[in-house]
């Protein structure tokens, strides 16, 4: 695929993806969804890559600031609403549970740690798409607003859903209720933002957590306890703990299991299969 709204590199073990419409802030379009999703699943697939990271491009000022205003003149004047993307646009983490089969859902089902590098304003669906994200890295002064109150839209894309489990109900019914803007500082505060980092350092801060896991976690663990976090909202708490006793019991089999262990008693970095 031609990327024209979207950026995506691959360096050591970290995929990239980039949200590349810096004139219009990083304004969200279906040609960007697009193309977000077909990054994903080329990170997903890729056996090289351990963590995905996603920014906006500097340059925009921001890390998304919603979707394009000139799309929602659009809605406006036909009367209906239209997500402008394609049936056969790619589907990566579909398959995993029939719960993430979904638009930004399919975050959950994806097999490797998604880290959002938010570097300015997130609003409307760029509030959603760092929600959605495994882990938060943000910017201090960046703002934040869910945006569909101004508008007549309801809560979008499931953030009515995720944001309460991040940050709680009563944080969530401020800020959806209101639609109003919120800081960087609120958003720590509350839990949203897993760290607070200048500018200047944002993306170093990110890559070397994103190695460090690559570094000291297997790739198996990674994915079952990703998967194990996000069906545990949704299922009873025996069958979380049965689970995790079928997961103790195939994964003490894997090469990686053994090899974690000889490293930890050698004092060093461990060589992980991935398989």
């Amino acid at each position: 695929m031609d990327l024209k709204e979207t950026r995506y590199t691959v360096d050591d073990t970290i995929a990239t993806i980039t949200l590349a419409r810096p004139h219009r802030r990083n304004a969200w379009t279906g040609v960007m969804h697009t193309e977000y999703r077909h990054c994903l699943s080329l990170a997903e697939q890729d056996p090289s890559v351990r963590t995905i990271v996603v920014t906006g491009a500097p340059e925009g000022k921001a890390f998304c600031v919603g979707a394009d205003l000139s799309g929602l003149e659009v809605i406006a004047d036909s009367g209906e609403y239209s997500a402008g993307i394609e049936e056969d646009i790619s589907k990566p983490g579909y398959g995993t549970d029939a719960a993430f089969d979904a638009t930004f859902a399919y975050h959950f089902g994806l097999s490797k740690p998604v880290i959002a590098a938010v570097n300015g304003a997130a609003a409307g669906i760029g509030l959603v798409l760092a929600a959605f994200c495994d882990l938060r890295f943000v910017v201090p002064g960046a703002k934040f607003t869910t945006a569909h109150g101004r508008f007549n839209f309801p809560a979008e894309y499931g953030l009515s859903w995720v944001l309460p489990r991040l940050v709680g109900t009563t944080f969530t019914n401020d800020v959806m209720l209101s639609s109003r803007v919120f800081t960087s500082d609120e958003a720590h505060q509350q839990g949203f933002s897993n760290q607070l980092v200048p500018a200047d350092a944002l993306m170093q801060a990110v890559n070397d957590y994103a190695r460090m896991l690559a570094r000291t976690v297997s790739p198996g663990a990674l994915r079952e306890t990703k998967r194990q976090i996000y069906m545990d909202w949704h299922r009873s708490v025996a069958s979380a703990v049965m689970d995790s006793e079928r997961l103790l019991v195939e994964m003490s089999r894997h090469p990686d299991n053994k090899e974690g262990v000889s490293a930890w008693m050698e004092k060093r970095d461990p060589q992980w299969t991935g398989a």
